[in-house]
């Protein structure tokens, strides 16, 4: 496997974090990464490997060997799978001998759901 550069979600050049959803416009640049995180997410097969590999907690790693028999799937597809979310910068790997483990990216989902966060306000209520 090779060890690819991720921009941490969520950050801005500064390395600062970035403002939710709702404190202002995305520019097209933003929008553009934000959309493979969330084409990543929106198939039912990735997010239950995220959940599978989240689970563990931070820190925590998952053999490709524990993740494939969870579904009707060929190694191959669940490989593919894998590798779309890392390339969303969801996960990280590391092959050892014939395994390889996966992992979440430190802070990744905290940033995902920060961004998402709308501020409470008050305001009228329904």
């Amino acid at each position: 496997m090779s060890k690819q550069e991720l921009e941490l979600l969520g950050q801005d050049a500064d390395g600062d974090c970035c403002r939710g959803l709702a404190a202002a416009p995305l520019d097209e640049e933003r929008a553009g990464e934000l959309a493979k995180v969330f084409k990543a997410l929106g198939d039912p097969v990735r997010l239950r490997l995220l959940s599978m590999i989240a689970s563990r907690g931070e820190g925590g790693e998952v053999c490709v060997c524990e993740l494939t028999p969870a579904f009707e799937l060929s190694q191959p597809t669940i490989s593919h799978h894998l590798k779309l979310l890392r390339q969303a910068g969801l996960i990280d790997c590391e092959r050892r001998g014939t395994w390889v483990y996966y992992w979440v990216l430190p802070g990744v989902l905290d940033r995902l759901a920060a961004f998402l966060t709308t501020p409470q306000t008050a305001g009228p209520t329904a």
